[in-house]
């Protein structure tokens, strides 16, 4: 992996980390059919959210800054 492919992965990594912080958790809706009789039916809508942890956004962060420096201090 070359250098500046590297800085802009590292890059990317940072701002996935901040997307992370930001959001914390992503949204789901799901639709589930409770009752089918005849040609009526009921359905339910169904939320849930994932939660993204703040260590993952961390260690992702981190990760992100690590492969800027290598990548800066190798094109020197």
């Amino acid at each position: 992996m070359n250098t500046k492919s590297l800085i802009q992965f590292g890059i990317a990594l940072i701002f996935l980390a901040l997307a992370a912080f930001i959001y914390s958790g992503v949204s789901l809706t799901s639709r589930e059919k409770l009752v089918e009789y005849g040609p009526m039916q009921a359905t339910a809508e169904i939320n849930s959210v994932v939660p993204l942890s703040p260590i993952v956004g961390g260690l992702v962060l981190v990760g992100g800054i690590v492969l800027v420096v290598v990548g800066v201090k190798n094109s020197s």
